[in-house]
C-alpha cells in the first residue's frame, strides 16, 4: 500500500475476535474490522484487549477494514 491508500486514525478496541482480528471504533463513531499488523503479531508480546487505545490505518477503498499499527500504553 502506498501512503495515499490509507488514513491513520486513533480508536478504541471494542471486541476481540479470532485470527488477530478486532472490532475498533475510530474517531467519529465508525466501526472498523482491523487486523494486527505483522510486526505486532511477530513477537506475541503485544497484547491487545478490549478498551485499549490503538492507532489504525483505515483503507480508503473499503473504510470498514483496517490494520492496527500501534497500541498506546
Amino acid at each position: 500500500m502506498s501512503n495515499d491508500d490509507y488514513i491513520k486514525a486513533s480508536g478504541t478496541v471494542l471486541q476481540v475476535m479470532g485470527n488477530a482480528t478486532f472490532k475498533v471504533e475510530v474517531e467519529g463513531g465508525l466501526e472498523v474490522m482491523a487486523k494486527a499488523a505483522g510486526r505486532m503479531r511477530r513477537g506475541r508480546k503485544i497484547r491487545i484487549l478490549p478498551g485499549d487505545k490503538v492507532e489504525v490505518e483505515v483503507s480508503t477503498y473499503d473504510p470498514t477494514k483496517g490494520r492496527i499499527v500501534w497500541r498506546y500504553r
